[in-house]
């Protein structure tokens, strides 16, 4: 009898191990760190033709689900560099800090892969702005930002992540001390990167 009471109590522990494994690798914090290119939809009504330039910049974000279906995401880089241009030609340089929060809402029961589309507010900061004698812009930006990624599980509660970000960035341009109009930088930025959950 004793015998068939460990037998049963093996089992149990065995059934119940993977469930609890899947649980601890399900925990609330998702951390990801991610390449992005910023593609910079560049447009301004000065009449100038100011665009600044694409890149690669490093991203890290840090996500907490409430539910399973529900996070919010901190997405943020350290101050990117960007060369200004007015008309092809260069004409200075800036700097932005863009650290953006989206609330997420994560697709499940569709698979490996685990889809999410996200909406939010980004908040830029311009610094060491380098422009022409008596030309400068509002050093801060307030703007929507939306999202749509995949996080596919590639083992031990790490994930493969694919994502997709529009993010409102514009800035007012003045002269001399006149507002002439505003740039547009709105970029598009893709993603790839891994994520850990825990």
């Amino acid at each position: 009898m004793r015998k068939n009471h460990i037998a049963a109590a093996l089992l149990c522990a065995l059934v119940a191990a993977p469930a609890l494994a899947q649980k601890a690798a399900e925990g609330p914090w998702l951390v990801r760190a991610r390449a992005v290119h910023l593609d910079s939809r560049n447009g301004d009504s000065t009449g100038l033709g100011l665009t600044v330039n694409n890149k690669w910049l490093p991203e890290v974000d840090i996500s907490y689900f409430f539910t399973p279906n529900l996070a919010a995401e901190l997405i943020l880089t350290v101050p990117q560099k960007h060369t200004v241009y007015a008309g092809g030609t260069s004409i200075g340089s800036l700097k932005h800090l863009p650290p953006t929060l989206t609330v997420q809402y994560h697709f499940t029961g569709l698979g490996m892969a685990k889809p999410y589309v996200g909406a939010g507010l980004n908040y830029t900061r311009f610094s060491s702005v380098n422009l022409p004698a008596g030309v400068s812009i509002d050093k801060n930006s307030f703007g929507a930002a939306v999202q749509v990624g995949v996080d596919i599980p590639v083992g031990n509660g790490m994930l493969l992540n694919l994502d997709v970000k529009k993010a409102y960035i514009r800035t007012d341009v003045s002269a001399g001390g006149a507002v002439v109009g505003n740039f547009k930088v709105d970029p598009l930025l893709f993603g790839v990167g891994l994520g850990w959950r825990f």
